[in-house]
């Protein structure tokens, strides 16, 4: 393989987690489409051998979407390069990783809108319409 080649799991020198991980991610993909049921991934909870997560994290690439949050650290959300599959890495206050997922959604959870935190910017906005 040379370098400007992409590799892809077929490729991959062992297997550990990464293709069946793979395989996951795929049949949640069919959920989804299905039943439009999410799945999430706790990474942090798989045995990783050295060099794996991040070949998984080449593997699913970097798609068209991202998203910064920051609250009590920082989150960083990004669409992999196969829609509907997020990649999420939270970090604590002194910037270490406290957890990493991989979501297979329409929109990861943490985008989206809280009733209780609508409702306080509705009443804020009602403010400054008195």
């Amino acid at each position: 393989m040379t370098t400007t080649e992409t590799a892809t799991a077929r490729d991959y020198p062992f297997h550990g987690n990464v293709r069946p991980l793979l395989a996951e991610i795929l049949h949640a993909v069919d959920r989804l489409l299905d039943t439009g049921e999410p799945t999430t991934i706790d990474l942090a909870s798989l045995p990783f051998g050295p060099g794996e997560l991040a070949y998984l994290e080449e593997t699913l690439g970097t798609g068209e979407l991202s998203a910064n949050l920051d609250a009590l650290g920082s989150s960083r959300i990004r669409e992999t390069a196969f829609p509907g599959v997020w990649w999420l890495e939270h970090r604590n206050v002194h910037d270490e990783i406290v957890g990493r997922f991989v979501e297979i959604t329409r929109t990861p959870e943490i985008l989206s809108s809280q009733d209780a935190d609508i409702t306080a910017g509705r009443a804020r906005l009602g403010d400054q319409l008195d």
